[in-house]
């Protein structure tokens, strides 16, 4: 309990410099492939902490270490964010990172630069009480990039490209300051369709591409009534996001259309199992149904894709992973946290779900902010961060 006390004294003291530091870093604008001063910044603030190592890997994610122990643990925060979207929302500057009423305020707060800047905090309480001497752990963050445009790309890279391969990793997207242990995977499912067109005044002739892809967006609104539930995840869905077509003129029927799915997968359901239900539906139709690949230029100028597939993922409660984090919470915190499960998808669909390393998810911020105008983060959620991820590291060298 002693060493609680004093991360939780040192993750109080520090807050000012937590939370000026997650106001420069929100002050930088930084959607996916644009990251590179954000990324920079980052680096700066793990060196002024004290890191051992800091670097930039080729795909633009900063990883800083302390230590180098034989056990591995990561925190793991992306630093890329969605547009502000309309300003009209915002009741204030959305880059402006203030700080005030208790709250730093700015888009990337909550989505999810705080866990970062809390994590700077975490690695600066470990080398001032000398805990990187005293424990035979290597204690990294990675500050990573392009996930609100494909989540898990950038640990993928770090995994099978930089052989980055912790024994167990925090992802700091926004719970609550609640523990998280999974989340319903995700696809993307394009299905095409192939009319045949001629002139509108006599549409009888011809095979209209937008009526067929119409009728399948019917049936595929009725596949929700028969997709799987998990006691845990919940239930998986799809529900179509994009209807395109096209024709020789307006005069003339179309003869393609294309639909775009958002598949939410539960526990047990798969690529191959999500694929054959849309082509029971589309089976009597000149359709083609696809799993998109995404293929992204990082602001280094690197070419990476993947297949836009991932995999649910959860962990057991009792789990060691879990269960260090829920001492951890109570030795700190004094009361038992919540356990439960992320409604959107995170870079865990890779750590985890693909790659099957045990990853928690505990990060400052309410879920509900993310991608939304107005977003702020509470300082005490910075602090009770900072002490979190610090004594983890102390208390997962037993798990």
């Amino acid at each position: 309990m002693e060493k609680a006390k004093q991360i939780l004294e040192l993750a109080q003291q520090y807050c000012a410099c937590t939370a000026e530091n997650l106001s420069r870093l929100v002050k930088l604008p930084s959607e996916s492939m644009r990251e590179r001063e954000v990324q920079a910044e980052l680096a700066r603030q793990m060196e002024e902490a004290g890191f051992d190592e800091v670097r930039t890997d080729g795909l633009g994610n900063v990883i800083g270490r302390i230590g180098s122990g034989s056990r591995v643990l990561a925190i793991d925060g992306h630093m890329d964010t969605v547009g502000v979207g309309n300003l009209d929302n915002w009741d204030s500057d959305p880059l402006s990172g203030e700080i005030k009423d208790g709250f730093v305020h700015g888009c990337g707060t909550v989505d999810q630069k705080g866990g970062p800047a809390a994590a700077v905090t975490s690695g600066r309480i470990i080398k001032e009480l000398g805990l990187d001497k005293a424990l035979d752990l290597s204690f990294y963050l990675t500050g990573t990039v392009m996930e609100e445009d494909c989540d898990g790309l950038c640990w993928n890279y770090l995994i099978e490209e930089e052989k980055l391969v912790p024994d167990f990793v925090i992802s700091t997207e926004p719970t609550n300051l609640n523990i998280y242990r999974g989340h319903r995977g995700r696809m993307e499912i394009a299905v095409s369709f192939r009319g045949l067109s001629c002139h509108a005044s006599a549409p009888e002739r011809g095979d209209n591409a937008i009526y067929m892809a119409s009728r399948a967006c019917l049936e595929i609104e009725k596949l929700n009534e028969r997709i799987k539930h998990d006691a845990f995840l919940g239930k998986g869905t799809v529900t179509v996001t994009e209807f395109k077509s096209g024709s020789p003129s307006l005069c003339a029927v179309a003869d393609f259309a294309r639909l775009h799915l958002d598949r939410r997968l539960t526990w047990g359901e798969s690529k191959e199992s999500a694929v054959a239900e849309v082509e029971k539906v589309v089976r009597d139709m000149h359709a083609r149904v696809d799993v998109l690949y995404y293929e992204g230029v990082s602001y280094t100028g690197l070419k990476y894709g993947m297949e836009k597939y991932f995999p649910p993922w959860k962990l057991p409660e009792d789990a060691p992973a879990v269960q260090t984090g829920v001492k951890t919470y109570k030795e700190l915190f004094g009361v038992d946290p919540e356990v439960d499960k992320w409604t959107f998808s995170t870079n865990g669909v890779a750590i985890n779900g693909k790659h099957r390393i045990p990853t928690i998810g505990f990060g400052p911020g309410d879920e509900a902010l993310a991608h939304a105008p107005n977003e702020k983060v509470p300082l005490e959620d910075l602090v009770k961060a900072s002490a979190f991820y610090a004594l983890y590291a102390c208390r997962i060298m037993d798990a």
